[in-house]
């Protein structure tokens, strides 16, 4: 018994003795020794006397299957788990999952401005006669598929008027001088300016374009004749990002554009090369206009061309 007392003794006093942090330590995920600084500092441990040995005066077995904190003092802290040596019961993570001292967490927001696609381009639908639509299977197939277009049309209408108040009349006037202002960027190779009027993808396209037309053609003239002859929307439909919350969705027009234009090309010389500028040229153009219904400030931006 007296034995006993001695060794506990012995155990406290050795505890108590000042510790000093290894030279190496043990990576958990290779199990080898790397070489570890030696730093003059304080070393903590969470530990009590009476929670590393039990009553027989072994080392506990939960003391072997956990966590040991070791704190220096630069303020920064680390945490190793000890080797387990016969565990009788799995090691739960405590401290392994907690940031460190020192560690700042920076929320990133990442925001699409485009989806960069056009959503169900137009195309022209087959002339189908009255006889053949209502009185043909493939006829009433014709017209459920064309109902269905239109009721998508529609309904993305409805949700750009509810959300940003929506005027045809005033948007076909915005359109136009859109129409203008884009053609005549492109025709003065203005990329500068054209950045803000295009999105990101229709931006890379036309700048291609302007590369390639320098190759062949000096400069050119471009004039619009106004006002536009017709102006009619084709297709209108709405992309939506998040199916629980409609209003983060982006809208898309696709225009169509009649108009008389002016055009003439010229060489390095200033030699006319193609077009006549004294003669109007009547133009269809369709283009797809672009909005967003969440972002503060939207505006409408082109976003693809069309081949009529």
């Amino acid at each position: 018994m007296s034995l006993a007392r001695l060794q506990l003794i012995r155990r406290l006093h050795r505890s108590w003795q000042p510790l000093h942090p290894p030279s190496i330590y043990l990576n958990p995920s290779t199990n080898n020794l790397q070489s570890f600084p030696r730093i003059r500092s304080i070393v903590t441990c969470s530990f009590t006397i009476s929670g590393i040995f039990d009553r027989s005066g072994s080392l506990s077995s939960s003391f072997r299957g956990s966590e040991l904190v070791v704190q220096y003092g630069s303020g920064r802290s680390m945490s190793t788990s000890a080797q387990p040596v016969m565990p009788t019961q799995p090691a739960t993570p405590t401290s392994a999952a907690k940031m460190p001292r020192g560690t700042r967490q920076v929320a990133m927001k990442v925001a699409m401005l485009s989806p960069g696609v056009i959503y169900e381009p137009y195309k022209p639908r087959e002339p189908i006669s009255f006889w053949r639509r209502w009185f043909t299977l493939k006829g009433w197939r014709r017209t459920k598929e064309d109902m269905i277009l239109e009721l998508k049309s529609a309904y993305a209408i409805n949700r750009l008027r509810k959300s940003t108040g929506y005027s045809k009349k005033l948007f076909y006037q915005h359109a136009v001088s859109l129409y203008k202002e884009i053609n005549t960027l492109m025709a003065a190779g203005d990329t500068s300016l054209l950045r803000k009027a295009v999105t990101e993808k229709m931006y890379s396209t036309l700048k291609n374009e302007l590369k390639r037309r320098e190759t062949i053609w000096s400069h050119v003239h471009w004039e619009l004749v106004e006002p536009v002859v017709s102006i009619r929307t084709l297709r209108a439909r709405m992309i939506a990002l998040d199916k629980d919350n409609l209003d983060k969705s982006f809208i898309q027009l696709t225009i169509e554009f009649i108009a008389k234009q002016r055009f003439e090309a010229y060489d390095s010389k200033g030699v006319v090369v193609s077009g006549d500028k004294t003669k109007e040229v009547l133009v269809r153009d369709i283009w797809v206009f672009e909005r967003s219904l969440f972002h503060p400030g939207a505006y409408w931006r082109l976003c693809g061309r069309l081949t009529p």
